[in-house]
């Protein structure tokens, strides 16, 4: 595993949401609020490039009836 800084460290900080979605990429946003839009499912494969995410494959959504 590499060391040094990453980017959601900033997130790990104590800041206001304003803040902590201007250190936080794009691209995690978009991974973030796509989980939790899902609700419930699974992410089978997640292509990661220089630390971001790229692509979800074969992506399941569950329905739960209970």
């Amino acid at each position: 595993m590499a060391t040094g800084a990453t980017n959601l460290d900033g997130a790990l900080v104590r800041r206001t949401p304003k803040q902590a979605t201007a250190d936080v990429h794009p691209a995690w946003l978009r991974l973030m609020r796509y989980c939790a839009e899902l609700g419930h499912g699974e992410i089978e494969k997640l292509k990661i490039q220089d630390g971001l995410p790229i692509v979800a494959d074969m992506i399941r959504e569950k329905v739960k009836f209970t």
